[in-house]
């Protein structure tokens, strides 16, 4: 007996696979999109590897789902997409977006993995996290030799060890006589930067093309933050004589023809900000100057706002898919 419940999947195991599945499949539509729309050999072929990892992640999800006896969520199908609409986004833009979609499958499945215990399970985090590690590198590669790549800024510091003796180190909200940057405040604010270009223009191009005029409105609302954030994040790295790295070429072409659903559209716009806002907490509890960590929680604030308005439009229009929950003992008691 005791056997069997130990295979059985826990909380966080369930969680995670559930989740897996409804990512995947999302993915599996954006990647056959792109490759629908793309003209770079060598961009073609990291698109190619992409869709080959997500589509094996999902098999291997449902099948521990099946094992488990839970069902298997609908996530995103061949409704909602269409591969062959007109192209939306420049070749330039599918690397930065597949180095963005990597960062977040390492964090989200190094989480998950922490918290797993069946071995089935951790074996396949395991191995998504291997495959997930192994697209990274080849879409860093590909930006490296197209010279697309952004760099962090070069810096200059000091060979001297030394230790935090003044209170005044850590500054104050008004960004008056701030100390300069240290380098762990620079990697997150350039990763940061990087994160809300991909999502401005992301969502610049799906707030043309969404068919509800709500969802159209949403998007440009959530392009128009993400461009804003921008200018939050690189006035820190110039205020200390820093250039702000930017991707460039991320061109959004003249289409209106949509190549997604609208639920698939506020899907994609929800995961965005769900990793924006943990980049944000990261980055906010890794700053040591008050007025970098406040402006993090302040920017945080707006996003978990718009995150909640896209949720409510998602309820209406019944497109968000209940996550598996456990009974409701006390409405059971009362039947």
């Amino acid at each position: 007996m005791q056997g069997d419940l130990n295979s059985r999947l826990t909380a966080s195991e369930i969680s995670v696979i559930w989740s897996s599945c409804v990512n995947n499949s999302f993915s599996i539509c954006v990647l056959q999109y792109f490759l629908a729309n793309v003209d770079d050999e060598d961009i073609k072929s990291v698109l190619e590897c992409a869709l080959d990892v997500s589509q094996k992640n999902l098999e291997m999800s449902e099948e521990i789902l099946k094992k488990d006896d839970r069902r298997i969520p609908v996530g995103f199908t061949n409704e909602d997409v269409s591969p062959t609409a007109p192209r939306l986004y420049s070749d330039a833009f599918y690397l930065y977006y597949l180095k963005n979609m990597a960062k977040i499958s390492l964090s989200v499945y190094g989480v998950a993995l922490a918290t797993a215990a069946q071995p089935g399970v951790r074996d396949f985090l395991s191995q998504a996290i291997q495959t997930s590690t192994q697209l990274y590198n080849n879409t860093a590669n590909i930006l490296l030799s197209k010279g697309l790549f952004v760099k962090p800024p070069y810096v200059s510091t000091s060979n001297e060890i030394d230790f935090i003796d003044k209170k005044s180190y850590l500054g104050g909200v008004l960004n008056l006589n701030n100390r300069p940057l240290n380098v762990i405040e620079i990697t997150h604010i350039e990763a940061n930067i990087e994160a809300n270009t991909v999502g401005e223009i992301l969502l610049a191009g799906l707030s043309q093309v969404a068919k509800s005029k709500k969802v159209r409105e949403y998007c440009y609302r959530g392009s128009e933050i993400a461009k804003k954030h921008i200018q939050v994040f690189a006035s820190l790295l110039t205020g200390d004589n820093l250039p702000a790295p930017m991707p460039w070429d991320l061109e959004v072409t003249d289409s209106t023809i949509s190549p997604f659903s609208d639920k698939f559209i506020m899907f994609h716009t929800s995961m965005l900000i769900q990793s924006s806002i943990s980049n944000y907490a990261t980055a906010s509890a890794a700053s040591l100057r008050n007025d970098i960590s406040t402006s993090y929680v302040r920017l945080t604030a707006e996003s978990a706002q718009y995150a909640k308005d896209g949720i409510n439009l998602m309820i209406k229009n019944e497109w968000m898919e209940q996550p598996p929950q456990i009974p409701n003992h006390k409405g059971l008691a009362k039947e």
